[in-house]
């Protein structure tokens, strides 16, 4: 077991040193004609949400050129995302919970073998998506979480570090300044004795640009049609400690079919996980629908499991939630609540953003619910 333990942490520290930190990782960014138009089956293809660019472009290359296993080479495409201290989204400099500490979830599912792994609340560790794999390939179990899933990360090899950046940190003490006006945390203001830490750092006002759910999936299938998918976050900011979302529930968060296809999402995960997102559109896709459609049709779902207090007066949604489809054959789809929103693709044509279908216009959008600053 040990042998194969560092053989698993070796090839995960060489796709890192490889690819995860490398920002030269680039794709090009074309522009799309309009949203929902009818995709050709094609193979291989990548597709993913919109910070997935790069990651699709790696994934699709590992896949053609180094004749790559599709979960591999998707996991490789978001270490990209889970290694970058810019992106606050994933892995390494994720927005915190409510007490400062990153968690992240993960999961993935491996088409040809039918088996999937997923860690939840797991700390310390900034590629969740890699020990989500090793819980596959290493267990019996499906899902780990909290300490017992840092633990296993840690006799696994993975490497311990803090996640909270200097960014994400001050990001969060902005936060916990603007909770509400009889809290025990002070605002910068201008008439105090001298400037507290944060009052000479820029941020983003009102503060509900900050308040994310930030995740990364990602989908592919190979020339000879085999699939695979997995989704990586962390999580919804300044979350209650403990909180997981959708991400790494199998069938929710992502979900794989090797005979149909593979789908996932983004967005606010605890609609997703009352609809089981991600098995809903395989389960259309099985039943004779395009990716958009299935998508579309989730979204529809979605909306009709959602509380009264998360609609507006009209019906929709108070919340972002985008989903990704890929079929079997290498037709594509995807589909969002509101107008405005892009996901990446890589096939032969390249890699590039397309613009998703969409249920409601940016018209239609209703004031969302935000986190802001009380004035000085």
């Amino acid at each position: 077991m040990e042998i194969s333990r560092r053989k698993f942490i070796g090839v995960g520290a060489a796709a890192a040193a490889s690819l995860g930190l490398d920002r030269t990782a680039r794709a090009d960014i074309l522009s799309a004609g309009a949203a929902g138009t009818a995709q050709p089956a094609t193979r291989p293809v990548v597709i993913a949400s919109a910070n997935g660019i790069r990651g699709v472009a790696r994934a699709y290359d590992m896949i053609t050129r180094q004749n790559a296993d599709t979960l591999d080479a998707i996991i490789a495409g978001v270490n990209i995302q889970e290694l970058d201290p810019e992106d606050q989204s994933v892995g390494l400099g994720g927005l915190p919970n409510a007490e400062g500490v990153v968690q992240l979830d993960a999961s993935c599912m491996h088409g040809p073998t039918k088996r999937a792994g997923a860690v939840g609340a797991l700390e310390d560790i900034a590629t969740p998506s890699l020990v989500a794999k090793a819980v596959m390939d290493y267990t019996d179990h499906i899902m780990l979480v909290g300490a017992g899933a840092k633990k296993f990360a840690l006799e696994m090899g993975f490497k311990e570090q803090n996640l909270l950046t200097e960014k994400s940190r001050r990001d969060w003490l902005r936060w916990k300044a603007c909770l509400n006006p009889a809290d025990n945390w002070l605002d910068a203001r201008s008439d105090s004795a001298g400037p507290p830490p944060i009052a000479s750092i820029r941020f983003d006002d009102p503060l509900h640009i900050k308040f994310t759910t930030g995740t990364i999936n990602m989908n592919a299938v190979n020339a000879a049609g085999d699939l695979s998918s997995v989704t990586t976050t962390s999580g919804l900011s300044w979350k209650v400690p403990g909180r997981v979302g959708d991400s790494p529930i199998i069938g929710a968060g992502q979900y794989c079919d090797n005979s149909v296809g593979a789908a996932g999402s983004t967005g606010r995960g605890e609609a997703n996980i009352k609809t089981c997102g991600a098995f809903l559109i395989v389960e259309f896709m099985r039943q004779g629908m395009s990716p958009d459609e299935a998508c579309m049709k989730t979204i529809d779902r979605v909306i009709a499991m959602t509380e009264r207090r998360l609609l507006d007066g009209h019906g929709r949604p108070l919340f972002d939630l985008q989903f990704y489809a890929l079929a079997k054959d290498g037709r594509f789809g995807s589909a969002t609540a509101y107008e405005g929103f892009r996901f990446s693709v890589a096939d032969s044509q390249g890699a590039r953003l397309l613009p998703m279908p969409f249920k409601f216009s940016r018209a239609e959008r209703p004031q969302m619910p935000a986190v802001s600053c009380r004035r000085a």
